[in-house]
């Protein structure tokens, strides 16, 4: 599940929800309860936990290293 950034319009509190793709639920500002929100774009990150391209666990790109 991704995680959106909102911004309201009444208020201008910023927030950010776990939402499903499929979520279709109106979304509030937690602050003031208005639906005026606009969903923000926001940068993707990812860890890096390892197991991920032939065991690969340092730095901080989502790519694998490239092999010599």
């Amino acid at each position: 599940m991704p995680i959106y950034e909102y911004s309201c319009k009444k208020c201008a509190k910023k927030f950010e929800l776990l939402r499903r793709f499929s979520d279709t639920a109106e979304v509030t500002c937690p602050k003031c309860g208005a639906v005026e929100v606009e969903r923000k774009v926001s940068a993707f990150s990812c860890g890096t936990g390892g197991g991920y391209g032939g065991g690969y666990s340092g730095g901080s790109s989502c790519a694998p290293r490239a092999s010599s």
